[in-house]
């Protein structure tokens, strides 16, 4: 009896834990609406930041809440907004699809070096010492952090300088989060308008530092018949909001820093 007895107390304490468990799960449980599962099913699970939520679970739930388009992913495409709105019943327009692009011409051809840098092989550690070996401090550092982390392969680093593979780029945005310079940028896939530079020195400065760099001479942007290319601390920048893709700025452009 001595044995029996505690025996039996804990197998009914054990009874009453697993019961008490059972109800207060029942009671505070979440209820989730079955569209978020659905829809997180839908998205590729690239989990990449690129709709401006921490992963595919938190987007999925924040489009049946009614907090996000159904048509941000862009890993996802058209294919994926398709899918969302016959979840949600209703006709989903998606996004035009966009490229990363690299505002900077500065390989290493054109570009002079302060330095020889043989510390840590990062764009970030390169910054941290100096600025970078570049006489030019806001062009691409070479070191390949935007690289390794593209889950596509869409970025490669020729000749001191990133470069984007358009047909393999998904707009995720991981690149342009490494980028301790801030190269990269979005653009419609329909434009291939780009300006090639982002230096913030005077044009004089900028021409001593690169052979490739815009020295906000405004010709761009006189020329342009949409006002859509404007001089920003000493280099152009493109409203795609306003570009037709005419190419007049590439044309006009007396250093042929802007691709069309």
């Amino acid at each position: 009896m001595q044995i029996i007895i505690p025996i039996i107390l804990f197998a009914v304490m054990g009874l009453a834990a697993g019961i008490l468990l059972t109800a207060a799960s029942t009671f505070f449980a979440v209820k989730t609406d079955p569209r978020q599962e659905q829809i997180t099913e839908i998205l590729p699970g690239a989990n990449c930041g690129g709709c401006g939520f921490a992963g595919c679970a938190d987007y999925a739930e924040a489009v049946v809440k009614g907090k996000a388009e159904p048509n941000l992913c862009r890993p996802g495409g058209a294919e994926a907004a398709m899918k969302i709105g016959e979840v949600l019943g209703i006709t989903v327009n998606a996004a035009e699809p966009e490229v990363m692009v690299v505002h900077c011409s500065g390989d290493c051809k054109a570009a002079k070096a302060l330095f020889d840098y043989k510390g840590v092989q990062t764009c970030a550690a390169a910054k941290a010492f100096y600025g970078g070996n570049g006489q030019c401090s806001f062009g691409c550092l070479g070191l390949g952090d935007c690289a390794k982390v593209c889950d596509e392969n869409a970025i490669c680093i020729q000749d001191g300088l990133a470069r984007v593979i358009p047909e393999r780029c998904v707009a995720c945005g991981k690149c342009a989060a490494v980028c301790p310079n801030g190269l990269l940028s979005l653009r419609p896939k329909s434009n291939s308008v780009a300006v090639g530079c982002s230096s913030s020195d005077n044009g004089k400065a900028t021409k001593l530092a690169c052979d490739k760099g815009c020295i906000g001479c405004k010709m761009c942007e006189k020329k342009c018949p949409e006002g859509a290319i404007t001089v920003q601390n000493f280099h152009a920048v493109i409203d795609y909001s306003k570009c037709t893709g005419c190419g007049t700025c590439a044309a006009a452009c007396p250093v042929k820093v802007i691709q069309a």
